[in-house]
């Protein structure tokens, strides 16, 4: 054979499959080749091609066939961590004088995510402007006695590679930053300063004014109408109390908001015994240090003089019914029109947080589970919950049927989500109580176990997200001054088993 010709496949005028084999097998022989040329040829193409007689060889390795059980020979016993060895990762729980918690529970990593969580939100505006714990979210990490600015602030975090938030909800309002862990006492320095003494200038009111109106509107015009039906059904369960109080800052509310107004709210919600300083990812007794340098005795901007008035109202489950209407005609996500639906949510009192039938309302709630009609997915996303086996597969005409458990510290409320046309509202509203009847019959085995092993896979899969784990951190302790850790709640839900008569 020519050699030309086999060392030059491409010059080959057939198939081109051919072509790309050759060059294979051609560079393949000539690496042998090259490898074993010189005196040392024989030996390695022994060795190649097959092993002297009375060795074995395991495949790819240079030691004899043992099994991957066995350890190897030569090789030092390798040491493993132990339960006992390992330091056990509960969250760590200090009362500074003032009556601030200091809450921490550790993580590897650079970062770590920093927070004052203070018991104040919508529930406690009774005696005050509707919407000031709304109106102080949109104003939070704004001018200081330290720093002139916000833009003073973003940039003191960026040093640290930081990013800062505020959120309210009913009964919490939360100040947090995540940054590198390095620069924790700057971090808690700056929290201190953006929670007790912010300014709160007027151009900086008149700017929150602009971007609560702002959220207001786009609110209204959002085609999801699930924030605006939450709202509602709560002002409907819990009539123009506690938690019934609207959470969003109304319209007519926005422009008399003003420092004076804010400053009474301040003084009596944001004092440390209602205080809890959260961390997740640092050493505890170095955030204690930071808390006692930054945030005992501490002078809010407000004064600290007169007596406190809480309202310490419990909640009162009162029932009822909100109704709205609005005009969708403009609201669309493409082209296409939106389709003209009406959604309704329908809820019953559950129970609070710290009542032991709360996590048999949460194994309820995933067992109920739903979405919407165009939702893809398998057995691990709800697909065989009940509210997609009986309303979503059985009723075309459904665009949308889900769950929610809404849990706070004296009640709680379990409602369903639907949608549909409105020529068949009332047959909607029947197929969804009917569901909430059901709740109460039998329960089969193998739809409570995919609920709890649903409930616990979210569980922990939430809890992978450090500022998941933060707050989960700062609610508890702010709430019942501990925290029960994943795997104990794992066991409570592992363990629960229904009566006769159903769940509960």
């Amino acid at each position: 054979m020519d050699p030309s010709k086999v060392l030059n496949p491409l010059s080959h005028s057939g198939n081109s499959t051919l072509s790309l084999s050759c060059i294979w097998v051609v560079s393949a022989f000539r690496g042998l080749i090259l490898a074993g040329s010189g005196p040392t040829r024989g030996p390695l193409l022994s060795y190649r091609f097959g092993a002297p007689a009375g060795r074995q060889f395991s495949s790819g390795g240079a030691y004899p066939n043992i099994p991957l059980s066995s350890p190897l020979p030569g090789v030092p016993k390798p040491v493993f961590a132990t339960v006992d060895g390992q330091e056990k990762f509960e969250t760590k729980v200090t009362t500074l004088d003032n009556g601030l918690r200091v809450a921490s529970q550790n993580k590897f990593g650079q970062f770590c995510t920093v927070g004052i969580l203070i018991n104040s939100g919508s529930r406690y505006e009774a005696k005050y402007l509707s919407g000031i714990a709304h109106f102080l979210e949109k104003l939070a990490f704004s001018s200081t006695d330290r720093f002139a600015s916000k833009d003073e602030i973003l940039l003191t975090l960026e040093k640290h590679g930081g990013i800062c938030d505020c959120q309210t909800s009913r009964d919490t309002t939360m100040y947090a930053v995540s940054a590198n862990s390095k620069g924790l006492d700057t971090v808690v320095g700056l929290l201190a300063d953006v929670v007790l003494h912010p300014r709160l200038t007027d151009e900086e009111l008149e700017m929150t004014r602009m971007a609560v109106q702002f959220e207001l509107e786009d609110l209204n015009m959002r085609p999801d109408p699930e924030p605006l039906l939450t709202e509602m059904i709560h002002q409907a369960a819990y009539r123009e109390n506690t938690v019934g109080l609207q959470r969003l800052c109304p319209a007519e509310n926005v422009a008399k908001m003003d420092r004076a107004e804010l400053h009474a709210y301040l003084r009596n919600y944001y004092t440390p015994d209602r205080m809890v300083l959260a961390a997740v990812g640092v050493e505890h007794q170095h955030l204690v240090e930071c808390a006692r340098k930054h945030l005992l005795g501490s002078r809010p901007a407000w004064g600290s003089d007169g007596a406190v008035q809480v309202d310490r109202s419990v909640a009162q489950y009162t029932g009822g019914i909100v109704k709205l209407e609005r005009d969708m005609s403009n609201v669309s996500l493409g082209p296409a029109p939106f389709p003209e639906l009406t959604h309704v949510m329908i809820g019953l009192e559950s129970c609070s947080f710290l009542e032991a039938d709360f996590i048999p309302f949460a194994v309820l709630n995933m067992m109920m589970g739903g979405g919407g009609s165009f939702s893809a997915g398998g057995p691990g996303k709800g697909m065989f919950t009940r509210l997609y086996l009986n309303v979503l597969n059985r009723h075309h005409w459904m665009y949308n049927a889900t769950s929610y458990h809404h849990s706070y510290e004296d009640t709680g409320l379990l409602c369903i989500h639907a949608s549909a046309d409105p020529r068949q509202v009332r047959e909607m509203v029947e197929i969804v109580t009917r569901e909430f009847v059901l709740m109460a019959g039998a329960v089969d085995v193998v739809e409570l176990a995919r609920a709890k092993t649903q409930l616990t896979s979210m569980l922990m899969m939430n809890l992978e997200a450090r500022p998941v784990v933060f707050e989960d951190v700062g609610r508890q302790v702010l709430a019942t001054r501990s925290r029960k850790l994943p795997h104990e709640l794992c066991a409570l839900i592992r363990e629960y088993r229904p009566g006769p008569a159903g769940l509960g």
